[in-house]
């Protein structure tokens, strides 16, 4: 069977029209893929992170930390760019302020400075102050009062010579820095301390430190992100109510001694209440129909 020069002719164009075809989609894709993935690739910047689970007071080692890319506009502001800025030699090395989990960044918040300590004053904000008060069962709300929560602080004090007793705020919405001599904010059970660390302005403290030796100073613990201020700056106590009146009883009668032998008993004799013992012994009365 012989294939006739047209037929051969136009197989020759449908194939050629085919490769042109699939040399143009192929160039249309390679185009639309290098426009999508560069502009992505070009809007990142590395950020130092953990390469594993790190313990609170670790001293920060290359082995311990990894670059990874993050988007620009999703990049900590905090963050560290480079491993070599979180390691150097022994005395310029920096140490971990909190736990942190693998692949978590690297904040400026959570590590000491070059050759720093795992002291309080690293983790007190700028302007702020950490003034200790004295703690119990009670005034330390049970001892579940712990690093990193949010309390408020009262004191309790008579008013003046002859005047009413009154509970005053002196901080609201502070923070816990430490419970006796423990800062670390991962703990997670309670624990009745002697002191309570927090972290207030210079002049909180001020009246933290002079309440401690006219009153009772005393917290209560808010809940977590709780940040509303506090409405009533003071009580005293004829904001609780008037007192109720105790009710007197009837006067007591008059006593008789009754002497048995080498004993003797003192009974006091109330009228109101013979008659009323005597009423409820006799028999009713019957009416006649």
């Amino acid at each position: 069977m012989s294939i006739s020069v047209r037929t051969i002719a136009t197989f020759a164009v449908a194939i050629f029209l085919g490769i042109v075809a699939v040399v143009l989609t192929r160039s249309y894709v390679n185009n639309a893929t290098v426009g999508n993935v560069t502009p992505a690739a070009a809007s990142t910047v590395p950020v130092v992170v953990a390469a594993q689970d790190l313990d609170r007071g670790v001293a920060l080692q290359p082995n311990f930390l990894k670059v990874v890319n993050f988007p620009a506009d999703a990049a900590p502001a905090s963050a560290f760019h480079a491993v070599a800025d979180l390691t150097g030699s022994k005395d310029q090395q920096r140490l971990a302020l909190r736990a942190m989990v693998a692949n978590e960044p690297v904040l400026a918040a959570n590590v000491s400075g070059p050759g720093g300590k795992l002291n309080l004053s690293s983790t007190v904000g700028a302007g702020m102050r950490a003034v200790s008060l004295r703690s119990s069962d009670v005034t330390g709300v049970g001892g579940f009062v712990l690093p990193g929560d949010r309390v408020d602080v009262f004191l309790t004090r008579a008013a003046g010579e002859g005047a009413q007793t009154l509970t005053q705020v002196l901080a609201e919405n502070v923070r816990v820095l430490g419970v006796d001599q423990s800062a670390n904010d991962e703990a997670d059970k309670p624990v009745v301390s002697r002191a309570i660390t927090v972290e207030v302005t210079p002049d909180q403290a001020q009246a933290i430190s002079l309440a401690q030796s006219v009153g009772t100073v005393s917290l209560t613990l808010r809940r977590v992100a709780d940040d509303a201020p506090l409405t009533r700056k003071s009580t005293s106590v004829s904001d609780l109510g008037p007192t109720p009146r105790r009710v007197a009883g009837p006067p007591p009668g008059p006593a008789i001694r009754v002497v048995r032998g080498t004993e003797a008993s003192r009974f006091n004799f109330n009228v109101a209440s013979g008659l009323e013992r005597a009423a409820a012994a006799a028999p009713a009365a019957v009416v006649a129909p």
